[in-house]
């Protein structure tokens, strides 16, 4: 005589998983050694944000000169994002990252001790050129370890590392700069040291190997039409955001008469509402359509960029923080999981330098975009950054059969 066993509805036990481990489980090891030594280093990442003062206050520089200083940086920051995508898929990820963040660390400790204008040229075009060397590596290492349902997750949740390390680095970094510059590029050396050791040590070398991983070149990338236009709206993107570092405290202090003060505060909920949002959103974004997910983030960037012509209080200004915000979070791990969806294996690192190649463009270009527009009027500035966001958004509706078929 057998016994049955009743598998109805009411003899079914469904567990669901824990609530922490649906947002933050079934991801590799090797991706949270990525993610803590991202997090290190955006802690220790306090140079950058205070070199301007640190050159004039401290080398006495005239702001000119600063400014000239500051150009070289972007342009070296323009070169890094190819070089280290050539480097990332001959040499290799681990090899890249590590090295890159060595790198780094040389090239700080050699600005905090240069006291000269060619010595000071020298340093910054050299950390312009190595300080971002770890992202087109960092995101093959992603898309090489990470699998393609789980990877808009992935990307999200280093993002929301990196906004974490920033808001503590750069409010520790305030502190520190009034007890003495030094400290600033020992700390931000160390913490890069720190994370090329953890890499090396915790995370394998992903890239391909065989004859193929060595094939290939920009070339190939650039045949490529649709990671080509999709450059192009991830530099529309970009545009946008950067007028956060640009145009917007300038807009803000001097044309809608906020103080610096009111900015901080207002500025400020973009840091929360990443922190607290971005972990509990990114594995549903993730489930969604990639190209119609990252339009509507564009678009919703559009709109809160637009709405700041308007402007004339903390209140306001609060009000199209939380918008664009908004869709920044939506934007956040999409992008990197396109590229990794439309590169080859063996050309990921490549197509991530490409991808990082917008961005460097876009500290170039959006303050030669906003500055002009701005003397115009803030409805000029903003409402052609509003308009770029729709554009955008519009050519990634465009792009989305193809990165589909893809």
């Amino acid at each position: 005589m057998s016994t049955a066993t009743s598998s109805g509805p009411s003899s079914r036990v469904v567990r669901k998983p824990a609530f922490l481990r649906s947002k933050l489980g079934g991801l590799p090891r090797p991706f949270w050694a990525l993610w803590t030594g991202t997090l290190v280093n955006r802690l220790g990442g306090v140079v950058v944000p205070f070199t301007g003062v640190y050159l004039t206050q401290e080398r006495g520089l005239s702001v000119t000169a600063a400014g000239l200083v500051m150009g070289v940086y972007g342009v070296g920051s323009l070169v890094s994002q190819i070089l280290a995508g050539v480097l990332t898929d001959r040499v290799g990820r681990r090899a890249t990252l590590a090295g890159g963040m060595l790198a780094t660390a040389a090239a700080l400790l050699a600005l905090g001790y240069s006291t000269s204008m060619p010595a000071i040229l020298a340093s910054m075009a050299v950390l312009g050129v190595v300080t971002d060397v770890y992202r087109p590596a960092s995101n093959a290492m992603v898309a090489d370890l990470v699998d393609p349902e789980e990877r808009p997750r992935a990307y999200g949740l280093l993002f929301w590392g990196i906004n974490v390390g920033y808001a503590l680095g750069m409010t520790a970094g305030g502190w520190l700069a009034e007890r003495g510059f030094t400290w600033l590029f020992w700390i931000d050396a160390v913490s890069s040291v720190l994370f090329a050791v953890l890499v090396w040590r915790a995370v394998p070398e992903t890239r391909p190997a065989g004859r193929e991983a060595a094939s290939g070149g920009f070339g190939e990338v650039l045949r490529d039409r649709l990671m080509v236009a999709f450059t192009l709206v991830v530099l529309g993107d970009a545009l946008m955001y950067m007028q956060t570092v640009s145009m917007l405290p300038v807009a803000i202090t001097r044309v809608a008469g906020l103080t610096p003060g009111q900015l901080g505060v207002a500025m400020a909920l973009n840091g929360v509402l990443i922190v607290v949002v971005q972990p509990l959103v990114s594995d549903w974004l993730g489930r969604r359509d990639p190209a119609r997910t990252f339009a509507v983030g564009l678009a919703v960037m559009g709109l809160g960029f637009a709405m700041t012509a308007f402007v004339t209080s903390t209140f306001w200004l609060a009000v199209t923080i939380v918008v664009w915000t908004a869709g920044e979070i939506v934007t956040a791990g999409i992008a990197g999981s396109i590229v990794a969806t439309l590169a080859p294996p063996h050309l990921r690192g490549r197509y991530s330098g490409l991808f990082g190649f917008a961005w460097s463009a876009a500290m170039v270009l959006a303050p030669a975009l906003g500055g002009p527009l701005l003397e115009v009027g803030p409805e000029a500035l903003w409402f052609t950054i509003g308009g770029i966001g729709l554009v955008s958004a519009a050519g990634m509706l465009a792009l989305g059969p193809a990165i589909r078929r893809r």
